[in-house]
């Protein structure tokens, strides 16, 4: 039945009534999606009802609020702003398994950690979770991160060897890295303390151009099927 009302009522309020709960847990019982408004799903505490239809979803359970971490598969060309931006409903992977419900609060101070240059496609990382922010930023050097790399040009003699061991940038040595053909093509990068952005010159030193470049893992986290232009929780029982 339509709900009686005479004046316009913020929606929070009348689901409070209804449970009965709390105001607050009146709130995120809508910011969670578990209340539609004349069939329709309504998010925002505040929206005015006055008379229409409230339904209240009988499997509605409210989870502990925490904070969200974010997985992206960044297309090649999009920069910092447009990944955030396509973090909404239309790009969440139907694939995602992480049984965290997404809340309009997940999206508020969002940090991009160890971040891809915008040519760059692959795993990114954004989290509101101070442990993650400390360690992807403190521990970066410790995480080993995967990257494949489409190269065109011809190698010099002895240019794996230096690719693993024996480049300097900047006057410094860089770290050994794990580097190995996957095709003709192909170079795979296993780095620690090597950014992403560095591959490229990396490779000039040998000979080769990078035309193209992916992130397929950041420590024990996998890119693994998430499709490109989508986005997925990280579970709970996921550990970089």
């Amino acid at each position: 039945m339509p709900e009686p009302s005479e004046e316009p009522t913020r929606l929070s309020k009348v689901v409070a009534a209804r449970v009965p709960c709390s105001r607050r847990e009146a709130e995120q019982y809508i910011t969670e999606g578990w209340v539609r408004v004349d069939g329709q799903v309504v998010l925002e505490p505040q929206f005015r009802v006055a008379g229409e239809r409230i339904d209240i979803d009988p499997r509605a359970t409210l989870q502990p609020p925490a904070p969200a971490t974010f997985l992206l598969h960044k297309p090649a060309g999009m920069d910092i702003a447009g990944s955030l931006a396509s973090l909404g409903a239309a790009q969440h992977w139907t694939g995602d398994a992480s049984g965290v419900r997404p809340l309009k609060s997940h999206h508020v101070r969002l940090v991009a950690l160890l971040e891809l240059p915008a040519a760059a496609e692959g795993l990114c990382v954004f989290s509101q979770d101070g442990r993650i922010v400390r360690k992807l930023r403190e521990d970066a050097h410790l995480l080993e991160q995967e990257l494949l790399a489409q190269v065109s040009g011809t190698i010099a003699p002895g240019g794996l060897q230096r690719l693993c061991e024996g480049l300097v940038h900047a006057g410094r040595a860089l770290p050994p890295a794990r580097v190995s053909w996957q095709s003709e093509a192909r170079l795979r990068f296993a780095v620690k303390g090597i950014p992403p952005d560095r591959v490229p010159w990396m490779c000039s030193q040998v000979g080769l151009q990078v035309t193209a470049l992916r992130r397929l893992r950041i420590g024990r986290v996998p890119l693994a099927g998430l499709p490109q232009g989508q986005w997925r929780y990280l579970a709970g029982n996921e550990r970089f």
